[in-house]
């Protein structure tokens, strides 16, 4: 028989067993939570502070910052649409409210599970600058039916401009090292451009049910960990990317590389491919639309990190066109 001494032994190692136990428990769901949350409590303050982004055509469109403007070419700066001056916060987009929404965060850090529209969000910062995108406008044109497409980017010798589409970290001199370094710190992989596409009527007034929303993520496949492979995006709106798979538009990762020797205006460039199709819209000939780029770093990508802030991108948003009838060929200009 068991004497109470060794009864009261064997009740406290009882206890101390459960007492771990709770702790383990404890631990692995602060583990759990954490990781969880761990991109949602460092993107608090990332930023980009110099984007560079060209709009480029190929031949049978044309495009202009006004509808009714005497001045249509093929190639444009986002600069001359938005204000360079506006430095970019996470956000998330909703699909299903057609709009921008930025997390709620304790007092730990992490978020609350409240999402707040980033039109609230100024309402309630009204006149301290708490700007959270960039948005820029243009208009398209053509003279003949065409499907319009992102090109696909192609190989250069001297630099990347005008040289399809891509996203890509902007190279930047170190004196120090006489060497390059990546000032996109990774913000090319948590970067996101929307393409809203709105048709024209015969007045140059938007025809609303026309519109569509596309999100081009560049870098894919590329993290700030150096793990490959993709990752889908949830949206808020409780679906596993943030708008339908056929109005998402992925391309492989684009970087650059030093030559051999070291050279401080020259770096070789790799463009990625595109991974899903890039077709945007179809225009009639003399018919108009109207474009709006959305730049913005997606607050709910595993690469928005407090690595990225400060960062610096370089981008091009090439429009292909795809003549529709005819023999295929495309006229002399």
């Amino acid at each position: 028989m068991i004497n109470q001494a060794e009864s009261k032994k064997i009740g406290l190692s009882r206890k101390v067993k459960l007492i771990i136990y709770v702790y383990i428990l404890l631990f692995l769901l602060i583990v759990s939570v954490t990781a969880t949350y761990t991109w949602f409590s460092l993107s608090r303050t990332p930023q980009v502070s110099d984007l560079s982004m060209y709009v480029t055509t190929r031949s049978g469109l044309e495009i202009a910052l006004t509808p009714d403007s005497e001045e249509w070419g093929s190639q444009l700066s986002f600069l001359d649409m938005t204000n360079e001056n506006v430095p970019l916060r996470p956000v998330t987009w909703s699909d299903k409210n057609q709009g921008f929404y930025i997390a709620q965060y304790g007092f730990d850090g992490r978020i609350t599970g409240d999402w707040l529209s980033v039109f609230e969000k100024q309402s309630l910062n009204e006149g301290t600058g708490g700007e959270y995108y960039r948005v820029g406008t243009f208009y398209a044109r053509t003279n003949e039916d065409v499907k319009v497409s992102l090109v696909e980017s192609v190989k250069t010798e001297e630099g990347i401009s005008g040289s399809g589409t891509y996203l890509i970290g902007m190279p930047e001199w170190n004196a120090e090292k006489l060497s390059h370094i990546n000032a996109g710190n990774g913000a090319e992989n948590a970067a996101r451009i929307g393409i809203e596409i709105t048709l024209l009527d015969e007045n140059n007034q938007p025809i609303e049910t026309s519109k569509q929303f596309f999100i081009y993520e560049p870098n894919c496949d590329a993290h700030i960990d150096e793990k490959a492979g993709y990752v889908k995006t949830p949206s808020v709106d409780g679906n596993e990317l943030l708008v339908s798979s056929d109005r998402l538009i992925l391309q492989k990762q684009s970087k650059w590389s030093e030559v051999n020797p070291v050279q401080k205006g020259v770096q070789a460039y790799t463009i990625g491919g595109f991974e899903t199709s890039t077709e945007l819209f179809s225009l009639k000939a003399n018919q108009k639309v109207m474009i709006k780029l959305y730049f913005w770093l997606e607050g709910q990508d595993i690469d928005c990190t407090n690595d990225i802030q400060e960062a610096k991108v370089l981008a091009n948003i090439q429009f292909a066109t795809d003549f529709e009838g005819g023999s295929g060929l495309q006229p002399i200009q």
